[in-house]
């Protein structure tokens, strides 16, 4: 019986990695994008105006990482930085025309679609769902490295697909 739960387990966990494998690929031929590049240019877009700090803050990425995404989307032209008026320390990001078209044809991206289905969850079946994720994570040894909060199994900051 361990056996097989133990080979139920993995194939679970291998359709799960397919999954995420499969949306990067449809997202990559569809914009040139990886999941997390999508992410910052829409957290950009739906800001109209930030700073990387911001973006970082928001999506919970780190600074260097935000930074070479953006350096990134502004060599495809799809954000543009700007010095702040009042504090020219400050880099101010937007979005631009070409960004905006690259976000209107993007296609849903898995961790949307599971954000709406687990939020319509019983708060019960989140935790254990979370719990036994963790404890997943312990037993791969995974629980030292960083990771995101997104359904992508690449380096974050990695060049335009």
């Amino acid at each position: 019986m361990d056996m097989q739960l133990s080979n139920a387990t993995l194939r679970a966990l291998r359709r799960i990695l397919r999954a995420s494998d499969r949306g990067g690929r449809k997202l990559a031929s569809t914009t040139g994008l990886t999941p997390s590049q999508l992410l910052v240019l829409q957290e950009i877009e739906r800001r109209v105006e930030t700073t990387p700090t911001i973006i970082a803050s928001s999506l919970q990425f780190g600074q260097a990482t935000v930074t070479n995404i953006v350096d990134r989307l502004t060599a495809a032209g799809y954000v543009t930085r700007q010095r702040g008026e009042r504090d020219k320390r400050q880099m101010l990001l937007r979005t631009t025309d070409t960004g905006r078209d690259v976000l209107n044809a993007a296609p849903d991206m898995l961790q949307e679609q599971f954000r709406d289905r687990f939020a319509a969850l019983p708060q019960w079946e989140q935790a254990m769902i979370l719990a036994a994720l963790e404890r997943l994570g312990e037993l791969l040894d995974a629980t030292d490295i960083d990771a995101a909060p997104l359904i992508d199994a690449g380096a974050i900051d990695r060049s335009l697909a």
